[in-house]
């Protein structure tokens, strides 16, 4: 790669590594539902200027089906799991479940789109199981505050937010190929906003939030969501969706970073190991590693 798409690739990782923070600091003031629709509509605000400045506003009508069921799936209840998450597990945490995207969606590609199963995916996928166990075990107790549903289910719905992310990929794989991306992260975010903008309204807080807790969820929307989502498709133009895809290993240390930095969130080196684990089960799963063929015996 060019050292700019390794730039961007690293400047994605950070933006996507510092979404888990903001929501940390978000979600106490504004609670999960709001926070979910503030983040999709300041998304869209922005990537529709973009797209209407691209002129693109007739790819996004012209698909407008298939591109809603992705802002549901890929934006409103992933973000909407996440939130919610965030008020009970640390956003490191948080962030390495959200590395085995790339593996839920390996396996329903193989359940779904019929790609070829072998030994290194197969084998990913069991070591990247192993890891999410031992990761939930290992988390026990780990719960941030008192007002969260739970450890353990804060676990579950981050895992369901990635089967989403998994789910969704493939998804626009099969209907949505050849459709300018921008247009289809327009579009979803627009339907994400859609869907949850009355769940919102009746779920918006009582009292005021903070002038702090509006400038964490403008970063969260405008820069870890709009402008990722620009640098996103940009590298998958340049470099294309196997290696631009790298950038889910590399979000989980950026996360542990900024709430160790900001929220003084403590990373064990059990949480090291573990994240480890599940990084190479997914790198196996996707295909980004292979593990070694036998060599052919001659004759």
């Amino acid at each position: 790669m060019r050292p700019r798409d390794i730039a961007d690739l690293l400047l994605l990782a950070a933006l996507w590594g510092a979404s888990f923070l903001f929501m940390r600091l978000a979600v106490p003031h504004f609670g999960a539902l709001p926070l979910a629709a503030l983040r999709v509509a300041g998304a869209a605000l922005l990537l529709l200027a973009l797209l209407a400045a691209r002129s693109g506003l007739a790819g996004m009508r012209a698909h407008w089906q298939p591109i809603a069921w992705i802002g549901i799936t890929n934006s409103a209840l992933p973000f909407l799991g996440f939130s919610i998450a965030a008020m009970s597990i640390p956003a490191g945490l948080s962030s390495i479940l959200n590395a085995t995207s790339p593996m839920f969606g390996a396996l329903i590609a193989m359940a779904w789109l019929r790609e070829p199963s072998h030994v290194s995916r197969l084998t990913g996928l069991g070591i990247g199981f192993v890891g999410v166990v031992l990761l939930a075990s290992d988390a026990k107790g780990a719960a941030v505050t008192a007002g969260g549903p739970g450890t353990g289910l804060a676990i579950v719905l981050c895992l369901a937010a990635s089967l989403l992310y998994g789910f969704s990929a493939c998804f626009a794989r099969r209907y949505l190929a050849g459709v300018e991306p921008l247009a289809v992260a327009t579009g979803s975010q627009l339907s994400a906003t859609l869907a949850l903008a009355l769940p919102a309204a009746w779920a918006w807080p009582a009292a005021a939030p903070s002038g702090s807790a509006w400038l964490a969820v403008l970063a969260l929307a405008l820069f870890c969501t709009g402008i990722a989502y620009v640098l996103y498709f940009r590298l998958i133009a340049r470099i294309g969706p196997a290696r631009a895809i790298a950038v889910t290993f590399l979000v989980p240390a950026f996360a542990m970073l900024w709430a160790g930095v900001f929220l003084g969130e403590a990373v064990t080196p059990g949480m090291l190991a573990l994240c480890a684990l599940i990084l190479l089960g997914t790198s196996l799963a996707t295909g980004l590693l292979q593990l070694p063929r036998p060599a052919r015996r001659p004759g």
